[in-house]
């Protein structure tokens, strides 16, 4: 479980791509000191499970299988590429974002950026099926930053970023066409699922 709130920008360094899956190692400095194998970082939202770590260069390492690569954007990654980084959160610390699984539910393209006095105004589009689970001023992780939404529409949201998100995290680097990982509030999807089901069901 995540918070939504980037400890650092890491750097891929290497890229090992497989027949359906890929290996991609990167470097920090936080977030990727001294890791324990099997530990869970957020790689742009992307809950991804380490399983080689240099603690001396900080260079972490993580199989991503199949079904993350077709889910988010991990697989547009080249190196170089700068990636947000949180690790998991410690049970009974602040809970500054929201919680957040690293659960990618699909990606979103940037249609529009409109700059403000001090901030800026991103427009995103998403796929149809999750604007069921967007609520104006409700909470929404784009790649793996947690942020409140301004607009939600069918087909697009919209949110505000200030001069510290564009600064520390990968959104203030991101133009027109990009694309980033979605992860929607997991109150809705659990809603949605209990409604779904017929009572009967659940006896």
């Amino acid at each position: 479980m995540f918070t939504g709130i980037i400890e650092e920008l890491g750097e891929v360094v290497a890229i090992e791509p497989g027949a359906d899956s890929s290996r991609i190692t990167v470097r920090g400095s936080v977030t990727t000191a001294d890791p324990a194998h099997g530990a869970s970082i957020a790689v742009n939202g992307a809950c991804l499970t380490v399983t080689d770590h240099e603690a001396k260069g900080g260079v972490v390492t993580f199989d991503v299988m199949a079904e993350s690569l077709r889910r988010t954007v991990i697989g547009d990654l080249v190196v170089g590429d700068a990636v947000n980084l949180e690790r998991a959160m410690v049970l009974g610390a602040r809970l500054d974002g929201h919680l957040v699984q690293g659960h990618v539910d699909g990606t979103a393209t940037i249609t529009e950026r409109r700059p403000g006095d001090r901030w800026e105004e991103v427009r995103l589009a998403i796929d149809p099926a999750l604007a069921p689970f967007v609520v104006e001023k409700g909470s929404i992780c784009l790649d793996g930053v947690s942020l409140t939404l301004t607009v939600a529409g069918d087909d697009h949201v919209e949110v505000a970023l200030i001069p510290t998100t564009m600064e520390l995290t990968t959104l203030g680097r991101k133009g027109v066409g990009d694309r980033v990982n979605v992860e929607v509030d997991i109150l809705g999807k659990y809603v949605q699922r209990m409604l779904a089901l017929d009572p009967k069901e659940t006896r």
